[in-house]
């Protein structure tokens, strides 16, 4: 019996880095309660991921290779995360909250015949009864609360950056184990027509240790290009507040936020970003927070440990300037 069940991701061979963040918080659960974790490894081509997983974290892995994984067919991953749900009897199940988590952990919630503790930043067992409780934003992130799953399995999704991976160590053994999942096909109820692969531009934003990031206090697409300018300087990410992103200024992949992506960089640079709650949702774990907004009763200066209150206009020139001379 696996205690913890870690459901993993591979891309290309390799076990995805969100899947090392939440073996880290099984290892972690598992640490005061005594369980064991396993992991589940589902594609076409797994490559060296069991591996990895075991050096990660993992105790076990359990997997399915099927070449009609090869497709992103929720239909068919949901059928063969049930099978591996099946063999391991797991008591806590906890997934990434990525794309393909956000797809998946209701479905297989839904199937286990349980509820899903969503979008977790934090997770720990009770003492007295040794259930899970989920740290999570409700109201539009104004408000953290905990929650605990009152049914067996418990399924948590984990959101991405809110745990370091633990350092990988080779010498770790665990033990392999296929599961035979009869897909088919006719399962799916989605065709794929086509799919779309666009190379990122610059660092990604999510692996950045330095963010650049505007707001609507830039007032249109043109001074995006300065902070470019400023991120290839600093060789950072660039990103965008959902208002900048909803106003069209900026690709939707851009977006940091409550309702986007989550950054945990060493330096986060905001230029024109109020910081509403959403927002913060998805930095708040940078390490050093620089702002510069007109407004001095701005959010965002709460959450800073630098600020300059500033017209953009002329504090961004002159910042881009002062990086030059120093390279």
């Amino acid at each position: 019996m696996a205690g913890i069940l870690v459901i993993g991701e591979v891309h290309d061979g390799h076990l995805a880095p969100p899947t090392r963040e939440a073996l880290a918080m099984g290892r972690s659960l598992a640490a005061t309660s005594g369980a064991s974790v396993a992991v589940a490894l589902i594609g076409s081509e797994l490559g060296a991921s069991a591996q990895e997983a075991i050096a990660a974290g993992a105790d076990q892995a359990y997997t399915v290779a099927d070449a009609l994984l090869a497709q992103p067919q929720i239909d068919l991953y949901l059928a063969a995360h049930q099978a591996v749900c099946a063999a391991a009897t797991p008591d806590i199940v906890l997934l990434s909250r990525t794309d393909f988590g956000r797809e998946l952990a209701p479905r297989l919630a839904c199937r286990l015949g349980v509820s899903l503790l969503q979008d977790c930043l934090q997770l720990e067992t009770e003492a007295a009864s040794g259930r899970l409780i989920a740290t999570r934003p409700v109201y539009g992130g104004n408000v953290l609360a905990k929650m605990r799953s009152a049914g067996t399995p418990q399924v948590a999704a984990l959101r991405p950056k809110v745990r370091d991976p633990l350092e990988p160590d080779a010498s770790r053994q665990g033990e392999v184990t296929p599961v035979a999942v009869a897909l088919d096909a006719a399962m799916a109820k989605v065709t794929i027509v086509r799919q779309e692969i666009r190379a990122g531009d610059g660092v990604k934003l999510e692996d950045a240790s330095i963010v650049v990031a505007g707001g609507r206090g830039l007032g249109g697409p043109a001074p995006f290009t300065e902070l470019e300018e400023l991120a290839g300087l600093l060789g950072a990410g660039i990103g965008a507040s959902r208002a900048a992103v909803d106003a069209g200024w900026v690709p939707a992949n851009w977006q940091i936020g409550l309702t986007g992506r989550t950054v945990t960089p060493d330096l986060y640079l905001t230029v024109g970003i109020s910081g509403a709650s959403q927002h913060m949702a998805g930095c708040s774990n940078a390490k050093v927070i620089v702002a510069i907004n007109k407004d001095r009763e701005a959010n965002i200066f709460r959450e800073s440990r630098y600020g300059v209150v500033g017209d953009w206009e002329t504090v961004l020139p002159g910042l881009i300037q002062g990086i030059r001379d120093l390279k």
